[in-house]
């Protein structure tokens, strides 16, 4: 996992040849330099834009992609051909190339100097032909990429760059993520069922389970000064139900919810897991549903899945590397029941209790109430309503000879009313384009009932994500229509075995 202490990177490659003379090399370098710079300045960019001695060799070439994806640090590059650089020479070095790319068509000038323009500025801005011949080579050789025209001082293109800097920071999460399940997934339950081999072929991620007593074991190891340090925590960061305090009659659930809290941070921090799942019908010796613990962790940027449901936790965990450092919150999700009044249809999603706390309006309430399930004590869970505002909710599903992504732009709202006898995290959300097109859309692709509810990440980069990973993502948005998403289905459906070979 890549720290704010380490930080990643990015590199660009600036493409040339050798037959302009050195003088207009040395051009390049210092005009490649300085869009490097402009670059690493953006505050859209989250991650160091690194410059790259100029390429002039398919020696060269071959040996800084083969660094770019030995180098730990480093999450993508970008690839801007300044000059018109034969793209033969680039034929080994992307063919070697393990990190995501994107393709920059830019140039160093933004207007024109339409007095000065002589041959030696021709020979000198070539990009306007230099990257079509890259273009056609990254075609030719069915790279995967994201391509971004326009000149870098246009916020438009830092923010594109952005959008797609994110989506690499989520690859990059995929393909050293280890998850922890504690126990299987829910019986008799298909869609949270996958393939863990394809999926760490696919996508990098260790899916491997664990005994629930495993857990217990460090749950219960937790020392007495942890647990009361957990508890001022839950105090000072909260509004803690009256009988959750210290004296009184069910504090003593309280401080087992902390327990199960350090015992938990404890079992993954040994075990290097950023993701885990836990499953209500395998509970092993722990007396609460993990509830609080739960919400905590995913705050703190932690994968989380309800009933075993790995997939989930795992996007859970990409989008919020994704996130980092912007507003808005992401949080394992479930849709649960709708309002269908004509024009106003809405969804109420929740989860028996993990729902996390980034998305919350304000304060969150700590309380505890019956369950109803699970055959445990009455578990300690954080209570609130969503923050109002534009998100999307995205769920992964195993089609068996792939993996599905889709994704459905929303608008969650306050609800309607106060909802004083349904004690979790909940969020309330207008579907785009409308309820029905959006249902119907999502039981067509198979879509699962456990999602992905962010605020921080759109579709731009869910698409580049999904370009990254070759996987295939379904999105429902205000333009969406019924019959249109069923061709595209269609569509996608021959592409995707036809690509797959025989």
């Amino acid at each position: 996992m890549i720290s704010n202490a380490d930080p990643a990177e990015i590199w660009l490659l600036t493409g040339s040849q050798g037959m302009y003379g050195q003088r207009t090399l040395d051009q390049v370098a210092e005009q490649s330099q300085r869009i490097a710079e402009l670059l690493d300045a953006s505050p859209a960019i989250p991650a160091r834009v690194v410059w790259q001695p100029v390429l002039t060799s398919s020696s060269e070439i071959l040996a800084i992609c083969q660094r770019a994806g030995a180098a730990p640090r480093t999450i993508g590059v970008i690839a801007w051909m300044h000059t018109f650089s034969p793209a033969k020479m680039w034929i080994a070095g992307l063919d070697a190339l393990r990190r995501p790319l994107l393709h920059l068509h830019t140039q160093a000038n933004m207007e024109l100097p339409w007095g000065e323009i002589d041959m030696d500025f021709m020979n000198l801005n070539q990009a306007a032909h230099g990257d079509r011949e890259f273009g056609y080579i990254q075609t030719r050789l069915g790279v995967a990429r994201t391509t971004v025209a326009g000149h870098v001082d246009d916020p438009r293109v830092t923010t594109r760059i952005g959008s797609w800097a994110r989506a690499a920071l989520g690859f990059h999460e995929m393909r050293s993520l280890r998850l922890a399940r504690f126990g299987d997934n829910m019986r008799d339950v298909a869609v949270t069922e996958g393939d863990k081999v394809e999926a760490q072929l696919h996508f990098g991620v260790s899916v491997n389970t664990y005994g629930v007593n495993d857990l217990v074991e460090a749950v219960d190891a937790v020392s007495s000064s942890a647990v009361d340090e957990l508890v001022e925590e839950y105090a000072d960061s909260y509004s803690l139900a009256a009988s959750l305090r210290a004296g009184a009659d069910q504090h003593e659930s309280l401080r087992y919810a902390a327990r199960i809290e350090a015992g938990l941070r404890t079992f993954l921090a040994a075990g290097g897991f950023r993701a885990f799942t836990t499953n209500f019908e395998d509970l092993g010796g722990l007396r609460q549903l993990p509830g609080l613990a739960v919400q905590r962790l995913m705050a703190d940027g932690y994968g989380f899945g309800g009933e075993g449901d790995w997939k989930t936790s795992v996007l859970v965990r990409t989008l919020k590397a994704m996130s980092a450092g912007r507003p808005g919150g992401t949080s394992f999700m479930e849709d649960y029941t709708y309002d269908l009044t004509p024009g106003e249809e809405r969804i109420l999603g929740a989860h028996m209790l993990e729902v996390c706390p980034s998305i919350a309006a304000g304060v969150p309430s700590c309380e505890i109430h019956p369950l109803g399930i699970g055959g445990r004590e009455d578990p300690v869970r954080l209570v609130f309503d969503a923050a109002p505002g534009p998100a999307v909710v995205l769920g992964l599903a195993d089609m068996g000879e792939r993996f599905r992504l889709v994704a459905n732009e929303i608008d969650v709202v306050p609800p309607s009313a106060p909802l004083p006898k349904l004690p979790v995290a909940r969020a309330v959300w207008k579907p785009r384009p409308d309820l029905p097109t959006s249902a119907s859309a999502w039981l067509t692709a198979g879509g699962p009932h456990h999602t992905v509810l962010s605020q921080a990440v759109g579709v731009d980069e869910l698409h580049d994500l999904a370009e990254m990973t070759r996987t295939e993502l379904l999105v429902i948005d205000a333009a969406t229509s019924g019959r249109q998403f069923a061709n595209e289905m269609r569509w996608n459906q021959a592409y995707y075995r036809l690509a797959r070979g025989f």
